[in-house]
């Protein structure tokens, strides 16, 4: 992937405008959710990417069979995990 850096400014109100160029390179759009992390002195923001409900809990789903987790058991796992919690 192409290297882009750019400098930022951060307004009295906190906010970053996204420069151009990283907007385009990204196909970044007004609204678009994105995420950041940070670590010591270093932010990464990354695009966040939408996603259904299945993309989401397709991999969850795939864990649960190879552990053998029946749906019907889920709840059961659930009470005992927050009564051991308490």
């Amino acid at each position: 992937m192409e290297e882009i850096i750019e400098m930022g400014k951060i307004s009295s109100r906190g906010q970053i405008a996204i420069p151009s160029d990283i907007r385009l390179k990204l196909d970044l759009k007004e609204g678009q959710k994105v995420l950041f992390f940070v670590e010591d002195d270093t932010i990464l923001i990354k695009k966040v990417l939408p996603k259904t409900f299945a993309e989401i809990t397709k991999p969850l789903k795939e864990a649960a069979k190879k552990a053998g987790m029946k749906e019907s058991s889920v709840p059961e796992i659930v009470h005992n995990f927050r009564a051991k919690k308490r």
